[in-house]
């Protein structure tokens, strides 16, 4: 592993946070709205959840490509060519709620979904070399990063919401702001290319290496746990907010602020998990919050008032906010298959965005958005189950 000062990797921190925040406020500037988006297009919850679908189908398609894209161009080409991608969609998608139209909002979403998931694969990686030279967990708090731009971006979609600022128009500010920084900020990236790190003697190819990681048992069953804590994760960004305006029978806003209540305890727990795993390790981790997820999942859905779903929320967010990191610092603790790793496990974690959102937005259609949440649970035990795959593979540094 090539050295490097620590001038250059204080901005390559500063960098990854600023790129996880920036990937947050794109993310929850489309979530947080949702609703709106279904009044835009006279659609109900089923046809949400297909709309959902093809964003989930971009990610899908382009994940497995993304990690060697990063190898080829860097991670910071990656997360520019992400960036870019995704606010030229963002354009169509404001384009077919302007005109109403499903089709061109479906394709916009189709590339929106190509975009973040380069972006996210890219991001990861450069988050994870900048984590393995540090010397310490830090993982969580990049995804506390993009959690926080979530936070921003839900408080800034109620405030619009609530002054009846259009979708369409809230997304071409959006798009902007994303321009500007994904192509400033990056070039304060590591700027190493995972291609070019060479494996060590008697490791094999980096192209066989990457499509090897399909290969490889505990690779998968990280994805494995990634996937139950992708799906916990994406149901609440997803479902959230129309299931308080549906369940509750609360405003746009309302339903804006309850997602925001969510991503706040979800930020905070990054923020300061790190040092819950450095104490216990990944595995113990994993399970006490995976089961205090499961604990606010039911108590948002049988909460009979606003007041009492709000802890929910909190709950659920807690336990939901250290799955996906862990995963990631589990895929890429080895930087010579880091990228290919690191794919596959995204691969098999957004695959919940390819399945959830269709069968909750089937079941919500027929049992409501709530009660639709249910089946959520069952993927949050798979979690617990397979959790020792993400085991640590050697010693975690404890912070200075």
């Amino acid at each position: 592993m090539n050295s490097v000062s620590d001038t250059a990797l204080n901005k390559a921190l500063i960098a990854v946070f600023t790129v996880f925040g920036l990937n947050g406020l794109v993310f929850a500037s489309w979530a947080a709205r949702i609703p709106a988006a279904a009044e835009d297009l006279g659609v109900g919850a089923a046809g949400v959840g297909l709309l959902l679908l093809f964003s989930a189908i971009g990610s899908v398609a382009a994940l497995p490509l993304a990690g060697s894209v990063a190898q080829r161009i860097g991670t910071a080409g990656t997360v520019r060519a992400g960036g870019i991608t995704t606010s030229a969609a963002s354009l169509v998608i404001a384009a077919g709620l302007h005109l109403g139209s499903i089709p061109l909002a479906g394709a916009g979403l189709l590339v929106f979904g190509v975009g973040i998931a380069g972006w996210d694969v890219a991001m990861n990686l450069e988050g994870a070399d900048v984590e393995r030279r540090l010397g310490r967990n830090i993982m969580p708090r990049f995804h506390a990063a993009f959690s926080a731009g979530s936070f921003i971006g839900a408080l800034i979609g109620a405030a619009l919401s609530f002054a009846g600022v259009p979708l369409s128009l809230h997304l071409l500010g959006i798009l902007t702001v994303v321009c500007v920084v994904v192509l400033i900020v990056p070039r304060n990236f590591l700027q190493l290319p995972h291609a070019a790190q060479a494996p060590a003697e008697g490791d094999a190819p980096a192209a066989a290496s990457r499509f090897g990681a399909w290969r490889e048992g505990r690779t998968l069953l990280i994805g494995v746990v990634v996937l139950g804590a992708a799906l916990t994760e994406g149901a609440a960004n997803d479902w959230v907010a129309k299931a308080t305006v549906d369940g509750l029978g609360t405003s746009e806003s309302a339903g804006a602020m309850m997602f925001a209540v969510f991503v706040a305890a979800m930020t905070l727990t990054r923020w300061f998990g790190a040092k819950l795993i450095d104490r216990m390790g990944r595995v113990p981790a994993l399970r006490i919050c995976m089961s205090a997820s499961l604990a606010g999942l039911l108590l948002f859905v049988f909460a009979p008032n606003v007041g009492l779903a709000a802890a929910g929320a909190v709950l659920w967010g807690i336990g939901a906010a250290l799955g996906f990191p862990m995963g990631m610092s589990a895929a890429g603790e080895d930087p010579v298959h880091a990228a290919g790793r690191v794919s596959v496990v995204s691969t098999i974690g957004y695959m919940a965005f390819f399945v959830g959102p269709p069968v909750l937005g089937f079941l919500g259609e027929h049992w409501g958005v709530r009660n639709a949440l249910l089946v959520v649970g069952a993927a949050m035990l798979v979690s617990v189950v397979f959790a020792p795959a993400a085991a640590e593979q050697k010693a975690v540094p404890k912070p200075a």
